[in-house]
């Protein structure tokens, strides 16, 4: 694998994402650039006029919340579960 290829997969992870997963970054990063189109203000100053290369650098410095349906999901299952197990 190409040095390019490894710093530039680095550069695409989520700060606070515990699995590292470049595919969530560019799912958080597409639907940022979306708001971005419709007319959300941008959390950085930037010159550039591309809401794609914006939203990736706000997700890149941690600055888009997001969170993990999987997640939550797992952790309601887990709930529902433990509740099952008291009765």
């Amino acid at each position: 694998m190409p040095e390019n290829t490894i710093r530039h997969t680095a550069q695409s992870i989520i700060p606070d994402d515990p699995e590292a997963s470049a595919y969530r970054f560019i799912i958080v990063a597409a639907k940022r650039a979306r708001q971005l189109q419709g007319g959300a203000r941008s959390y950085l100053p930037t010159t550039s006029k591309k809401p794609t290369v914006v939203a990736m650098e706000e997700v890149r410095r941690g600055l888009v919340q997001y969170e993990d349906l999987t997640l939550i999901a797992a952790q309601q299952a887990a709930d529902l579960a433990a509740a099952e197990e008291l009765k």
